[in-house]
Formats: structure tokens, C-alpha cells, sequence
């Protein structure tokens, strides 16, 4: 009889998390259980719709002729994304990487109000983000050294409904050539039973 093993705490539900965001060039956090400092800026509350990590890879096929199967493939296209839904909209570090503005933009005057602009010529804005999911004793970073918002859904402002910033943030290679650096605290997979 053939034994199949299954091990619940090897699974993954992102039952919560959080991301932060600082100026390009901030270094990664050693681990998952460190509480992000300065310059790391929280995003504060998530929707319930949580982190998504996309992958976008395009390949090119050769089949030689006399053959119906390619014998090689290579990879065209490898792009890494990041997608969340953010409702703290009125949180400066939020509101700086939906306007591509800096905080300081953001400083009220006199009359405690916030006046900006938004351009019609919009310049690149990477910076490097901090995404953390946990599932009880699960923890899975991904540090992204250089990210940028490419894509911004539409913003609804209803009665029945959460007004949020959606955002997709693709990654870029930073010096190293890496996209995204991984840094988790999962559990040991147990042996296989022998046979």
C-alpha cells in the first residue's frame, strides 16, 4: 500500500500580513519576526483581497524542422509583480506613492489644508517595499529592492464601499541582478516514510 503523506502546517493561508515601503538602496530585514524601523514607512490597513505575488513569463519555442515538438525553449519575458488594495488613504506614505510625491508634499498649511497638484508628466518613482505574510507560525518576506506602482485601479468613493488605492508593483533588478529576495520562517518537512 502506498503511503501519502500530507502535513497541514506545510500549507499556507494568508491569514494576515502587512507591507512598508522606504527609499531605494534600504536594505533588506534579516527575518520575517523584525519589526520594520526607520526609514521603512507602514501601509498601514490592507483589503481583505490581501497580497498578490504575479508572475509574467513569455518563452520562445524552436521546433527544429522535421520535428512537431519544440527541443528548446527560452525564456523571453520574466517580470515579478506585487498586487494589494490599500485603504489607508490618507496616510502620507500611501498618499506619496499614489501621487509619486513626496511626504513633505503633503504638509498642510496654515488652515490645515493639503493642496497639491498632480502632473500630466509623470516621472519613474521606484522605491523598495517590504511585504509580509503570516499564517500562525508561518512567515513568508519578500524584500523587493526596486519596485514602482505600473498600474492603479480605479478609486470609488460610495456609501457602501471601502475607498482604496489599488496598486500593481512591478519589480525591477537591482545591482545584483535579483528582483525579489525571499525570507521565510516555515516549518521543517518532515521524512518521507520509507518504502
Amino acid at each position: 500500500m502506498v503511503n501519502i503523506t500530507r502535513a497541514a502546517d506545510l500549507t499556507m493561508v494568508g491569514a494576515n500580513g502587512g507591507a512598508w515601503v522606504a527609499p531605494v538602496g534600504t536594505p533588506a530585514l534579516a527575518s520575517p519576526l523584525t519589526q520594520p524601523t526607520d526609514p521603512w514607512k507602514a501601509l498601514g490597513a490592507i483589503s481583505e483581497d490581501g497580497l498578490t505575488n504575479g508572475w509574467d513569463e513569455e518563452s520562445q519555442t524552436f521546433t527544429p524542422w522535421g520535428l512537431t515538438s519544440p527541443f528548446r525553449t527560452q525564456i523571453t519575458q520574466s517580470v515579478r509583480t506585487f498586487g494589494l488594495t490599500v485603504w489607508e488613504t490618507s496616510r502620507l506614505a500611501v498618499m506619496s506613492l499614489q501621487y509619486r510625491l513626496d511626504e513633505a508634499e503633503f504638509t498642510p498649511d496654515g488652515d490645515g489644508l493639503t493642496k497639491f497638484a498632480e502632473t500630466a508628466s509623470p516621472v519613474p518613482d521606484r522605491r523598495s517595499f517590504w511585504f509580509l505574510v503570516v499564517d500562525g507560525d508561518n512567515y513568508r518576506g519578500f524584500y523587493v529592492p526596486q519596485g514602482e506602482i505600473n498600474d492603479r485601479g480605479d478609486v470609488s468613493y460610495k456609501q457602501d464601499e471601502m475607498s482604496g488605492f489599488e496598486w500593481t508593483i512591478t519589480t525591477y533588478p537591482d545591482d545584483a541582478g535579483n528582483t525579489v529576495y525571499h525570507v521565510d520562517k516555515i516549518p521543517v518537512t518532515p521524512a518521507d516514510p520509507a518504502s
